[in-house]
């Protein structure tokens, strides 16, 4: 039997691969454009939902003209606190428990503004819904699990000096230096901002990511960065998959030590593997979905931005995710941007039950990998703890509708 959308509405839910810059309220930008003095293409929801978040894009291009825009209302503490504010309340209200809210500090940094200081005003935000709601009935009197999440910070495969000041400053400071050393500085830099905030400063940072554009920019630029994660213990996700193929998810794992995958569309695209020292390419593709499934590398599938960014899927029905559940592969369903895809949690599962006929149990296993397998911002006994608050009201909520 199928969930229904009111179902899944009421179930415990995670996003682990969730962009802050991309999770913005289209009233929230308007009113943070027009506060700073910034230019929209247009100052109402219907004329940005027209010219600038989508329905449908042409390219991934297409689909990442917008982060111009929220980039450029979140460049102080104040806007970065509100808009994780409202993202943590945006999800609670839909049953999304827990939330791993990912987004490059470096793209928000300027003079007197560093990145712990960015890390701060993004914590700040999702601090006070998470003490929110902790006193609320919900949890006081209903024992709905309390709201959770930690911080995802993203080193990018490619950037320029006009992305922000302080990549600027960066390529100013290593003029002489090849553009490609660049980007591993850069990526280095922030992974040691992200240890020192876990482990002085005791904020929630519970992994390091790449992000970016992956055909040409290789992780292999970025080894220096994961290795120095990896050897403090802090959780590694790879953009991987998304926009080539599946060398890149192969290279994500084996070089950049990469514990989940986001994306990981094309790991069944034996058709873009390019290397000339691979005959059997369809056995490529299988013997790689072999090693994740028995690694249990979880993959983040979002559905909805997949098909935006590369239209030539088609239809929901094309998407990998089929492949990914007849593999039995761990895999959990996210958002990736909810206004630039227009999405929410329940929607994405939604649109998965309807696309591949999945019953409850199918939806069960990826809800619940999606707890088991996050980067949760404590100790192992503590993530079990939670997890079994978890599962027992997530089997309360099937209970009690089926009795409905």
């Amino acid at each position: 039997m199928k969930p229904s959308r009111n179902l899944l509405l009421s179930l415990p839910k995670t996003d682990l691969h969730v962009h802050l810059d991309g999770s913005l309220r289209v009233e929230t930008l308007i009113d943070l454009a027009k506060k700073q003095g910034m230019e929209l293409p247009s100052y109402t929801r219907e004329g940005l939902e027209e010219l600038v978040f989508k329905a449908n894009y042409e390219s991934l291009g297409d689909y990442l003209k917008g982060f111009g825009y929220t980039c450029g209302v979140l460049q102080d503490p104040e806007s970065l606190e509100q808009v994780a504010y409202e993202l943590a309340w945006d999800n609670i209200n839909e049953g999304v428990c827990y939330i791993e809210v990912r987004f490059a500090p470096h793209l928000h940094m300027r003079p007197g503004f560093d990145c712990q200081s960015v890390l701060d005003a993004v914590n700040a935000g999702l601090e006070k819904a998470q003490k929110e709601h902790a006193a609320s009935d919900a949890v006081q009197k209903n024992k709905e699990p309390e709201f959770r999440y930690g911080l995802i910070l993203c080193a990018l495969r490619k950037f320029g000096p006009q992305f922000s000041p302080w990549y600027g400053q960066l390529f100013d400071a290593l003029s002489e230096s090849p553009v490609r050393s660049i980007y591993s500085a850069a990526s280095l830099e922030l992974a040691r901002s992200a240890v020192k905030a876990r482990d002085e400063r005791g904020l929630p940072v519970v992994a390091f990511d790449l992000a970016g554009e992956e055909k040409g920019f290789p992780a292999e630029d970025h080894m220096a960065a994961f290795q120095f994660a990896k050897e403090n213990f802090l959780k590694r996700t790879v953009h991987a998959g998304e926009a080539y193929g599946p060398e890149s998810i192969y290279q994500a794992i084996t070089s950049a030590h990469a514990d989940r995958i986001g994306h990981g569309y094309h790991l069944f695209s034996p058709e873009l593997i390019s290397s000339s020292k691979v005959s059997n390419k369809a056995g490529y593709c299988e013997a790689l979905a072999q090693y994740v499934a028995d690694r249990r590398i979880t993959i983040e599938v979002c559905i909805t931005s997949n098909l935006q960014t590369n239209p030539e899927i088609g239809s929901v029905e094309n998407h990998a995710f089929k492949k990914m559940l007849e593999h039995k592969l761990s895999a959990t369903l996210c958002t990736d941007n909810r206004l630039m895809s227009r999405t929410t949690v329940t929607n994405e599962l939604n649109i998965a039950v309807e696309a591949f006929d999945m019953n409850q149990a199918l939806v069960r296993n990826t809800i619940i990998y999606g707890f088991k397998r996050s980067f949760f911002p404590g100790s192992y006994l503590e993530k079990r703890s939670y997890v079994r608050r978890v599962i027992d009201y997530y089997d309360r909520v099937i209970e009690e509708h089926s009795t409905q």
